[in-house]
């Protein structure tokens, strides 16, 4: 605890001096230019590796990137993401998974949650993904099944998204723009769902890297 109290104070002295034109601004409202959905995963900073600035995106964290389809809860997560298609009018929305994520490794070995059971309780809205790997990717070595569960755990989320009716009306508008990434912590790569090639495959500079359509079959792992 005494680190954070301390960074806080380094930011204040240090930090916040830089950029108070930027804090003065933002106070006066916020027009972020995407909706950030990633895991809550401590590894994982979403302004870290878009190199964005506080305002430049808006960030949804939750165990394993989930998104629950319209209806299925009465969490935040439609509540946040309603919140900034609406009110702010974002055009963007990505959907991030990332390497050795637990919340994945949980969704395969679901006997290793019984004694956190709110956290396999959370899972179920990951359920096609459970059965997608078990249909598809049974005899695949460990390892390249929890990879493979992650990528797909992030296109399952991104079906389960296009299920809220504001995200929903926007798309048949055709303002709205949908991105599943994996982002691979060892490496700092970015590896984005080319819907054409049916994989994910590294995100270049000059690639948006847009979903255009609907997957069509299981996902080629190269992550």
């Amino acid at each position: 605890m005494q680190k954070l109290v301390h960074g806080l104070h380094h930011f204040q002295k240090h930090v916040f001096g830089s950029k108070k034109d930027l804090f003065e601004r933002l106070s006066s409202g916020q027009a972020p230019d995407a909706l950030f959905i990633t895991c809550s995963d401590s590894r994982i900073n979403p302004n870290l590796i878009t190199n964005t600035e506080p305002g430049e995106i808006f960030i949804l964290r939750n165990a394993g990137n989930i998104i629950p389809a319209h209806g299925a809860a009465n969490g935040g997560e439609g509540a946040t993401i309603e919140y900034a298609v609406h009110a702010l009018g974002i055009k963007d929305i990505i959907v991030c998974g990332h390497s050795h994520c637990g919340a994945m490794t949980g969704l395969l070995h679901p006997e290793a949650l019984t004694e956190m059971p709110m956290v396999s309780q959370w899972l179920n809205h990951a359920e096609a993904t459970r059965c997608i790997l078990r249909d598809n990717y049974a005899d695949l070595p460990e390892e390249e099944k929890l990879n493979v569960a992650i990528q797909e755990n992030v296109l399952v989320q991104l079906e389960n998204l296009k299920t809220i009716p504001v995200v929903a009306s926007r798309l048949v508008k055709g303002d709205l723009n949908l991105h599943a990434w994996v982002y691979k912590f060892e490496t700092g790569e970015v590896y984005a769902y080319n819907a054409e090639q049916g994989q994910f495959v590294k995100l270049l500079q000059s690639d948006s890297s847009q979903i255009r359509q609907a997957r069509q079959q299981p996902v080629l792992s190269t992550i």
